[in-house]
Formats: C-alpha cells, structure tokens, sequence
C-alpha cells in the first residue's frame, strides 16, 4: 500500500483538493477532522489534554475548541505538548484504517508535515499552495475569523518557500478547473508509481 501525504498552509484549499482525490476513488484521511473525534472520544487523549490545559478544555457539549484555540495558538511551547498529546494517537487510527483500505494509494491530508519533520512517513508527499493574500482571505471568509487571527495560525506553520525543498509534488490552487486538471494528472503519475510497492 502507498501511502501519500497531502498538506498545505491554512487556507492553501487542501481540503479542496482531497475531495478532489476523493472523487477519483483514493480513499483521504482527514487528520483534522478525525483528531477532533479522538480529543472528544478517546478517554486516553482527553484525560492528557485535561491534565495539559485545565478541565476547562471540555465543557458539558464535549471540547472547548475557542478556548484551546485561545490557548494554544499564542503559545508555542503549549502547541508543541497538545501536538505531542493529539499526533501519536492520529498516526495510529491512521495507520489501522490505512490497513483496511483496498485502493492502489492512500491518502493522509494533514497540515502539518513538514512542521514536524514527517515527510519520512510516506512514500510520496504533495504541497498544495497559493498566495498568502488568496490565503488569508480564504480563511477569513470561511471561518470569520480576523485576519491577525489567520496570521498568528500562518506563523504555527512554516512559509511555503521552506517546504519546496522537502516535497515530492507542488499543487498550485487558484482556479478550480485547473486544479482539477492537475490533480487528474497527478493521480495518473500516483497510479503509474504504485506498481514498486
């Protein structure tokens, strides 16, 4: 099983992307989404977190996300324990649903490869990118958020410029139509690798 890593800075459209694989049949593990399940749902994972960040992580709805939110992106030495608590337990769901795929690839989406020096992990990995004014805007339109709160998440993350050198395949996303042409022809260059494995 080839395993491909997919990531890109807040705002890049990797997300757009992976749905995009998704339609070509690869099956794409969403790292985000499913930490947000394992910090609801893993007794492990929330216990670690409650003892980190204080009971106030977890209200009666399940997890405080603004307040972790609040807490951890300004802090940077906080980041680093809550990813300490919440990566291992995404590698290993990952790994045992990976297992039960039957698709000639997999794909891991996940923000932050490079950041964590995890690019060995994969057999193949893709950067998906654009301007960091196009970023922004993305985020701020989404998620409402004020543009420094989508500065102070950028700085968490390293400039696209440092991960050129660490990536297999570079995914400009501006114009959809485009995109979904060179995500086609990715695949075929992903299908066309998977033989060796």
């Amino acid at each position: 099983m080839m395993i491909v890593g997919l990531t890109g800075g807040i705002g890049s459209g990797k997300s757009t992307v992976a749905n995009m694989f998704r339609e070509l049949g690869i099956p794409v593990y969403d790292s985000d989404k499913e930490a947000k399940i394992l910090m609801s749902t893993s007794q492990e994972v929330k216990e670690a977190i409650t003892d980190l960040l204080g009971k106030e992580a977890y209200t009666a709805d399940g997890l405080n996300r603004s307040f972790i939110a609040e807490k951890v992106f300004r802090d940077t030495e906080l980041l680093e324990k809550l990813n300490g608590i919440v990566h291992p337990a995404v590698g290993k769901h990952f790994m045992q649903w990976a297992e039960a795929q039957e698709s000639p690839y997999v794909i891991q989406e996940t923000a932050l490869i490079f950041e964590n020096n995890a690019q060995g992990k994969y057999d193949y990995t893709i950067l998906v990118t654009a301007p960091v004014k196009t970023r922004i805007q993305r985020v701020v339109d989404r998620d409402g958020l004020e543009k420094q709160a989508v500065v102070d998440r950028m700085q968490n993350q390293l400039d696209d410029g440092q991960k050129l050198d660490l990536t297999d395949f570079l995914l400009e996303n501006l114009e959809l139509d485009k995109t979904k042409r060179k995500v086609k022809e990715l695949h075929l260059k992903l299908l066309a690798l998977t033989p060796k494995f």
